[in-house]
């Protein structure tokens, strides 16, 4: 009954447009879950996110859920996600994008899923890492072990969002990212997360990172893929 008062007084709205939700709808609305622009990038081996590192990074499979247009929904959602706190997002994502990369995870035996991660000082200001949520939904569903301790930030950078493609893609150029890793590490197949894929810069360099684990293979999955 309590919960019932809270979301009278405190209504529960869309993550795409903030209409209402019903009772039934969790996170967006249904009108918003049917227009979500899907990339279908698991069902396409050489998909245009594939295609990002070509001659960049060797890569088992990269695969995006959807499309990131300006002003669009999954900006929206992306944003409330990101800057707003609502990880519920992430989950949803996750829920939603797990059947579409199963058979992708299974077949190529994926052994951990790995975050893109924050600086800590980054953390201690936004008080968590936006992909968390979707990287332990994904781990949940697929049982897969999500590790956040392997790969790290060691330098503390501007928001991505914030800079000129030439800056965006001078993240491979250094050293930002590092590993932590033991003897138990080598010759796994690491899954890389992150929120949106732009010009893949910063997924190259943590890519780069977990290849001086000996035997490191790698695929990259994202929520959204922009194509700015």
């Amino acid at each position: 009954m309590f919960k019932h008062l809270i979301n009278l007084f405190f209504p529960k709205v869309c993550a795409g447009c903030d209409a209402f939700l019903l009772t039934n709808e969790n996170v967006i609305c249904t009108s918003c879950r049917h227009n979500v622009p899907l990339t279908n990038h698991s069902f396409i081996a050489e998909n245009e996110a594939f295609k990002k590192f070509y001659g960049k990074l060797p890569l088992v499979f990269v695969s995006t859920f959807v499309y990131f247009h300006k002003k669009g929904i999954v900006q929206q959602m992306i944003h409330n996600l990101k800057y707003k706190g609502c990880e519920g997002i992430g989950t949803a994502f996750g829920d939603w994008f797990c059947e579409d990369i199963r058979l992708l995870v299974e077949s190529n035996a994926v052994d951990e899923i790995i975050p893109v991660p924050l600086h800590p000082r980054r953390f201690r200001e936004r008080g968590y890492n936006q992909v968390s949520a979707f990287g332990t939904s994904l781990s949940t569903n697929l049982q897969i072990n999500y590790n956040d301790q392997l790969l790290i930030r060691t330098s503390y950078a501007k928001t991505q969002t914030k800079k000129t493609f030439l800056g965006r893609t001078e993240v491979n150029k250094l050293s930002i990212f590092d590993v932590n890793f033991s003897e138990s590490d080598h010759n796994k197949h690491f899954l890389l997360i992150d929120d949106v894929l732009t010009t893949g810069s910063t997924l190259e360099a943590c890519g780069r990172a977990l290849l001086k684990i000996p035997g490191a293979k790698i695929s990259i999955v994202c929520i959204a893929m922009s194509n700015s």
